[in-house]
């Protein structure tokens, strides 16, 4: 049979820290155009059954379309089971009051869904039960076994506050693949001898932190072992593109090297620079010019000067006594991080040109 993973789609999310309100809606239709989509593709390739590892929903606010839309897919086919595992993010409730047959939910206790000899375990994780919850678990060795959980791995530390998933206390339980959420790049790695784990990442990426390929896992266990494929769907990709202007000193020129970097990447998609390398005092570069140049020649875009290190002789400066000269042994003689002198030496002298400091 086969089976997809997929979670962390965060419908009805805001987005609207790089995108306008407009297109922040557009944004949250195509991630629904992208779910239905990759239901069609379950129909169209024999899936049995689509595992939602958590966070459908960004937060308890979701539009009365959003949910009648998603309702409405998962009625209109019938011959897939929707296995659908609460997240965080998870508030909104109103999908399972009267919902689909085929509508699967996990409670705080383990619950198992059977396929045969395939079997999809799953619980939702909380700070009561958690403790003695993996040690509850218990799975046949005899059965392809599956499961379900939502949550961050113990040595990765994320900005939401979620559970814990500590995969010491999962090995060893003749778990064949377990299907996480909450990650939202994909990651598939050993967790014994016999199982693999695996974070699907999110459909669409919605922010510029969410960049690279964005998709959903195909598991197949025809073979009687689970087998899995990455298989990238998103409408759009997110991308973080390192540019080095190491040794450029002018707008122009930086200008110039971003130009060829970004030449091959298509208009439909989201991305960010972020410019590096070490660069002289003397060096100018204007991010508001580079921005407006080519807002539009992309969905979003967004250029930073994520890791520009300054090249200061501070020789130069020990008998300089001009205003320039005390204010950059004052800045270098600071206890402070290098990134952080850059930007206050960048703002000074910009200051002391009489040009407005960027924000």
């Amino acid at each position: 049979m086969k089976l997809i993973h997929t979670g962390d789609i965060h419908l009805d999310s805001a987005m609207k820290t790089n995108l306008t309100k407009e297109k922040s809606k557009q944004r949250n239709n195509e991630i629904i155009l992208t779910f239905m989509k990759m239901v069609n593709y379950a129909k169209e390739n024999g899936v049995t059954a689509i595992l939602i590892a958590g966070d459908l929903f960004d937060t308890k606010n979701v539009t009365v379309k959003t949910v009648n839309l998603i309702k409405n897919c998962i009625e209109e086919n019938p011959s897939i089971d929707f296995l659908y595992l609460k997240g965080n993010h998870d508030n909104y409730d109103s999908l399972y009051e009267e919902s689909p047959e085929n509508l699967k939910l996990f409670s705080g206790d383990w619950k198992t869904y059977s396929y045969g000899n395939v079997k999809i375990t799953g619980a939702q994780l909380n700070s009561s039960t958690k403790g003695k919850l993996f040690s509850s678990l218990i799975l046949s060795k005899d059965d392809i076994n599956i499961v379900m959980l939502h949550g961050q791995e113990a040595n990765y530390r994320g900005k939401d506050n979620t559970e814990i998933i500590n995969l010491k206390e999962l090995k060893d339980k003749y778990i064949d693949y377990l299907a996480l959420g909450h990650i939202h790049t994909y990651k598939e790695e050993a967790l014994d001898l016999r199982g693999r784990y695996c974070y699907c990442g999110c459909l669409e990426g919605r922010g510029f932190d969410e960049y690279g390929e964005k998709g959903f896992v195909l598991i197949d266990t025809s073979s009687g072992k689970a087998e899995i494929e990455f298989i990238p769907f998103a409408q759009r990709t997110v991308h973080l593109v390192p540019v080095d202007i190491t040794g450029l000193e002018t707008t122009s020129e930086v200008d110039k090297k971003v130009q060829a970097t970004l030449e091959n990447i298509d208009s439909k998609d989201l991305v960010k620079v972020a410019l590096e390398g070490s660069v002289s005092l003397d060096s100018e570069r204007d991010l508001g010019y580079l921005n407006t140049k080519y807002q539009n020649d992309f969905y979003a875009f967004k250029i930073e000067d994520t890791d520009i290190r300054l090249k200061i002789n501070m020789e130069d400066f020990y008998y300089d006594t001009s205003l320039k000269g005390e204010f950059i042994r004052l800045v270098m003689g600071e206890n402070l991080p290098d990134g952080r002198k850059r930007r206050i030496i960048e703002a000074g002298l910009k200051a002391l040109a009489g040009e407005e400091p960027e924000r």
